[in-house]
């Protein structure tokens, strides 16, 4: 490992920016809004509206990472889908309520909160800045 590598690992980190912030709050809330889109397209069109929910959420947790080239922004699209979601499990003192109990808000729920996890897990990570190296050169 060269003292330039070594140095950079052990630096402290260092807070985000306000605009980073800023473009984070902006994709938890389009998350937020995918979430409700999808809650409402994917019962209207089973099996169809199902795809393009989670075609949805995927496309935006990866655009979002790619955008901020780090896994914090595929994060953020995914916490406001996860919350838009969760809220609208909640039934309401009329008895309305957004999901029914078929296998397809269960597939919804599931393969979102899936989706999230593997949009999260293949977003670019921090890299070192620098020249590419490979081991043994």
């Amino acid at each position: 490992m060269s003292d330039r590598t070594a140095s950079m690992l052990a630096q402290p980190l260092r807070p985000p920016s306000a605009g980073r912030i800023a473009a984070y709050l902006g994709l938890f809330l389009l998350g937020a809004v995918v979430g409700v889109a999808g809650a409402l397209v994917q019962p209207a069109w089973f099996p169809g509206g199902l795809l393009l929910a989670l075609a949805g959420e995927a496309g935006l947790c990866l655009g979002a990472a790619r955008a901020a080239r780090s896994r914090a922004g595929a994060v953020a699209p995914a916490g406001g889908w996860m919350l838009a979601v969760i809220v609208l499990t909640a039934s309401r003192p009329e008895g309305d309520f957004v999901f029914a109990a078929g296998g397809g808000s269960y597939l919804f729920l599931l393969g979102g909160m899936a989706v999230a996890v593997m949009c999260a897990t293949l977003a670019p990570g921090r890299q070192p800045d620098g020249r590419p190296v490979r081991l043994g050169k």
